[in-house]
């Protein structure tokens, strides 16, 4: 069932972003070549307790971290390991924090060190899908039209958009109707009501955009090997321009 939230509910999940935006501002200052993904995971546990929040998926269907760590060819629910980064890799922090029942989710791709022209190129082209799928997200609009957006700007400039994993609507839980791929045709799907809370949450890959599963279950990658980087908003649909709870102060 698609809930529409109510004004206390977002003012309750603006404080959970709040919270998340701080967190990866920190996680920003830390990334460097010999960091482990397992200290930024004990980091956010920590950070998140200091604040009052906790982290969501931490338990989710048996997920066992605060956080999920995908690195270049991992797309995304990549486990917090103890290998150290390494110069080069690009590696993207996912997290969903909860605050007193209100609930944030964003990800967020990072350059550890000196990345590639074509690594940063795969970044700002990811990141610049999120907001052209942002623009498309208000009322009267339909899903298809996020799709559409970020599936034509992406693969025009020479990527691919994942399938398998979309963006959702969110809470009370992590996981809410409606779907938001990151792919479609416009004036296709769901239409956007005023009060729904969503994560659009694009996935793009260097190569092919099929993917396979790590062993885990959990952990997808890309078949070819290629890298892949994703930013993610939670977002409240408005008559106007969607609010991003999760807006970092740039763009």
């Amino acid at each position: 069932m698609i809930t529409r939230k109510s004004k206390r509910e977002i003012e309750q999940m603006q404080k959970a972003a709040d919270i998340l935006v701080k967190c990866h501002k920190e996680i920003a200052k830390m990334i460097k070549p010999g960091i482990t993904t397992m200290e930024i995971d004990t980091f956010v546990e920590e950070f998140l307790a200091k604040h009052g929040a906790t982290a969501e998926q931490k338990g989710f269907n048996g997920y066992p971290y605060a956080t999920c760590a995908s690195i270049n060819d991992e797309i995304c629910h990549g486990f917090p390991r103890n290998e150290k980064l390494v110069d080069g890799d690009i590696v993207t922090i996912d997290m969903v924090v909860n605050y007193k029942g209100g609930l944030a989710d964003s990800a967020w791709s990072y350059a550890v060190g000196n990345v590639d022209e074509k690594g940063r190129r795969l970044m700002e082209v990811t990141k610049t899908a999120l907001y052209k799928g942002i623009e498309q997200a208000r009322a009267g609009n339909r899903i298809g039209d996020i799709g559409h957006a970020i599936q034509t700007y992406a693969e025009g400039e020479g990527y691919s958009v994942v399938r398998e994993f979309t963006g959702h609507g969110i809470g009370p839980t992590i996981h809410e109707s409606p779907h938001i791929p990151h792919f479609g045709e416009p004036n296709k799907g769901l239409r956007l009501k005023e009060g729904m809370v969503i994560t659009i949450e694009p996935m793009i890959n260097e190569g092919g955009w099929k993917s396979k599963m790590d062993r885990n279950n959990w952990t997808a990658r890309t078949i070819d090997g290629s890298r892949s980087a994703q930013y993610e908003h939670t977002i409240v649909i408005t008559k106007g321009d969607p609010i991003i709870l999760t807006e970092q102060d740039e763009s």
